[in-house]
């Protein structure tokens, strides 16, 4: 597809750390938190005027799916206007339990695992035409998706070692590994999510018209802090998607044991240990991503790049290549999360005469992913020029509050025009409604479309009836 709708969405880690004596658990933190939104929206599962969706996700996980996005630098801008949101909720939510006498600080992390060994992901969509093979699909995309995280990792301390098993502790030498999300995926594809934990979610939701389009949701990558390495992940996997769908000459390289291959691969900073295809044949996560990003580069240069970003992404997905096969991270270390937090860990490691068994590095690991950006450390490099920008700020708080040009735009002003009339409504992505009049309740199948008559008729029936009438809902934040 030339054209393509992206989201992604991102489950935070919570953590309330008390200043004085008590404990505050993860599922009242985040009642806490989400106390704005339930007073603002009447639930802990809202769509906001951006488009995007907030919401309380199982096991206590804030979460944020952004809106429909046609362009790449969106994403980028609508990703990190979900971590302001959560920020400002946050920062509230300290206030208020200061109010309560229960000083102390309530941390958000964008990473995908916590002390316990649990895991928690960052869900990338990619909305695919209906004539797409599906199972041809996934055979051919889930060895570039194994290798990927050798490109876009957001990097992780094991300071007992690899682990052992799903969880399990490692009994090692203390190590450094690619991917946070790795140690816990097993299968190649699945209709499960946190049984099996496949790469590739097999639901069939596509969130749009089911006889054109179908959603293709991955589930295998890690969250990112850095705007760069969000917009290689996504824009290194468009590629790739175009290249399938267009039916380009790709070889078949079908993984023996897709599990297996993502530790062998996340564990190996050298890139070069091998994995075993299921025709016998053995290669490393270097050979792999070669031959993904050469294929890449003749099909672009034959059928031409149709996104602004695509050039910046092919240079740093070649760059990050480069560097993992000469172990030298300089060209990459303010791009790349894996290679910028390790650039952190290391010059500390150095300064304190230790290797990563010591609990300053495991420290530093989870403070890298700190949303809070007066502490978290990722920001604190940004600030310091050692963490490249994609978007401005100022474009990242406008996409706070106003959606991309896709359906979002039409959600976005139903709800904006919902709540200033004071009506009860309901919306989700496909449907939206007045829910006491039944004439005002529509579905927009087209995830291109920035404009629907009949909703746009009930936009403007619901601004007539404003001027008078009730107080519309305060902002969220």
């Amino acid at each position: 597809m030339q054209r393509r709708i992206f989201g992604v969405e991102t489950e935070f880690g919570i953590r309330y750390s008390m200043s004085g004596m008590g404990h505050l658990g993860p599922e009242e933190a985040a009642r806490k938190l989400f106390r704005p939104v339930v007073d603002w929206g009447r639930s802990s599962n809202v769509f906001l005027e951006n488009g995007a969706r907030l919401y309380l996700d199982v096991g206590s996980h804030p979460e944020y799916a952004t809106a429909e996005c046609a362009e790449l630098t969106d994403l980028v801008r609508q990703d990190k206007a979900g971590e302001r949101l959560f920020e400002r909720l946050a920062q509230r939510a300290e206030e208020a339990l200061i109010a309560q006498d229960m000083p102390g600080r309530l941390h958000l992390f964008k990473n995908n695992v916590d002390s316990a060994g649990h895991s928690f992901g960052s869900h990338e969509n990619y909305l695919l035409s209906r004539k797409a093979e599906f199972s041809r699909l996934v055979r051919f995309l889930v060895p570039f998706l194994v290798s990927r995280q050798i490109v876009v990792g957001a990097g992780r301390v094991h300071p007992t070692g690899p682990p052992e098993a799903q969880g399990a502790p490692g009994t090692g030498e203390a190590s450094y590994s690619f991917s946070q999300r790795a140690d816990y995926v097993w299968e190649a594809s699945s209709s499960a999510t946190t049984r099996s934990r496949p790469l590739i979610n097999t639901r069939d939701e596509p969130h749009a018209d089911a006889s054109q389009y179908r959603r293709l949701h991955v589930i295998v990558g890690d969250s990112n802090m850095s705007e760069t390495t969000t917009l290689a992940r996504l824009g290194m996997t468009d590629v790739i998607l175009r290249m399938i769908e267009d039916h380009a000459n790709l070889e078949d390289l079908e993984l023996a044991n897709t599990g297996q291959a993502l530790r062998t691969i996340s564990h190996d900073l050298t890139g070069r240990e091998t994995v075993e295809l299921k025709d016998g044949r053995h290669m490393s996560a270097l050979d792999l991503q070669r031959y993904y990003l050469e294929a890449a580069q003749s099909f672009l240069a034959a059928h031409g790049s149709h996104r602004s970003e695509t050039d910046y992404v092919m240079d740093l997905w070649a760059r990050t290549l480069d560097a993992v096969d000469r172990q030298d991270t300089s060209s990459i270390d303010t791009e790349i999360d894996w290679a910028i937090k390790k650039k952190l860990l290391d010059r500390t490691a150095a300064k304190r005469g230790c290797d990563y068994s010591d609990p300053k590095m495991a420290q530093l690991d989870l403070a890298y992913h700190d949303i809070n950006r007066a502490r978290g450390i990722y920001y604190l490099l940004e600030r310091k020029g050692q963490a490249r920008r994609w978007v401005d700020e100022e474009s990242v708080i406008r996409a706070e509050s106003v959606s991309p040009e896709t359906r979002a735009r039409i959600r976005g002003r139903f709800i904006a025009a919902a709540q200033h009339a004071g009506s009860d409504y309901t919306v989700d992505w496909v449907h939206y409604k007045i829910n006491n009049v039944p004439a005002m309740a529509h579905v927009c199948q087209d995830p291109f479309a920035t404009f629907d008559e009949d909703i746009e008729r009930t936009i403007e029936l619901l601004r007539e009836a404003t001027a008078p009438g009730p107080t519309p809902m305060p902002p969220l934040i």
